[in-house]
């Protein structure tokens, strides 16, 4: 399966604009296996998830086939970034305690990446993907506006990979022992300017500019401005964590 490498022209973007997780997901992550020795993250981006999740772990191995995005992701200590796909991660068998992948596992060859986290788990290892869904503003003229432009202007540039993350991962066939997860929301508090940015980040924005050669996020613009009052306040914006995690089969 071909790398399909939709992000690697907006690293900077991604880096900068992109929410970050709770500190209680990467805490209940780290509650799935019983040693913290080492991590993997694949398909880390910039290294949102594996900077939390190496507050937890001796050791965190960050991969993404992008070395844009890898050149862009946030150092720590701990945290090691390899260009390498999900599906051939090149680490040893029984080897790895935790397999994350956040807002990933929709680009990946899910059956070939499970078969890779099955054989580098340890025997008493598990495994998390995750992601979170479509943003929700904090007033409902404001999320209508935004919605509008998501799922009418934007929705058919949206790749159709897409769709299994807003379903919860729940289409993707999960050969693990799943294990019942917490609700988790991912909340932040921008600016206007802050949402424009994120909006920028989105592959179907992207799309749009390739194939008409226009910032579509200078339409909604306008409209989004006059509903959000001054540019500097700052504003809630939430959206839901899908999550399935599970350990080896016996």
């Amino acid at each position: 399966m071909k790398f399909k490498d939709h992000f690697s022209n907006r690293a900077a973007l991604y880096a900068t604009f992109r929410p970050h997780y709770p500190k209680s997901l990467s805490s209940y992550l780290a509650t799935l296996c019983p040693h913290h020795e080492v991590a993997l993250d694949c398909g880390t981006g910039n290294g949102q998830a594996a900077v939390e999740i190496a507050e937890h772990f001796s050791r965190v191995i960050a991969t993404d086939p992008s070395s844009a995005q890898i050149q862009k992701a946030t150092q720590r200590r701990n945290v090691e970034y390899r260009v390498a796909r999900a599906e051939e991660s090149g680490l040893p068998a029984r080897s790895i305690d935790l397999v994350t992948a956040a807002q990933a596992l929709h680009w990946f060859d899910a059956a070939a990446f499970f078969a890779e986290a099955t054989r580098i788990l340890k025997r008493d290892g598990a495994i998390a993907v995750f992601g979170y869904g479509d943003p929700l503003l904090d007033t409902p003229p404001l999320q209508g506006i935004l919605h509008e432009f998501n799922r009418g202007k934007l929705e058919p540039y949206w790749f159709g990979e897409r769709q299994t993350l807003l379903d919860g991962y729940r289409t993707v066939e999960f050969p693990f022992v799943e294990l019942t997860s917490p609700k988790f929301e991912l909340r932040a508090t921008w600016t206007f300017d802050q949402l424009l940015g994120y909006v920028r980040t989105w592959s179907s924005t992207a799309r749009y500019i390739e194939q008409h050669g226009v910032d579509p996020v200078a339409t909604l613009q306008p409209t989004l401005a006059a509903e959000w009052g001054d540019a500097d306040r700052t504003r809630i914006i939430r959206w839901p964590i899908y999550i399935r995690a599970g350990k080896l089969p016996a």
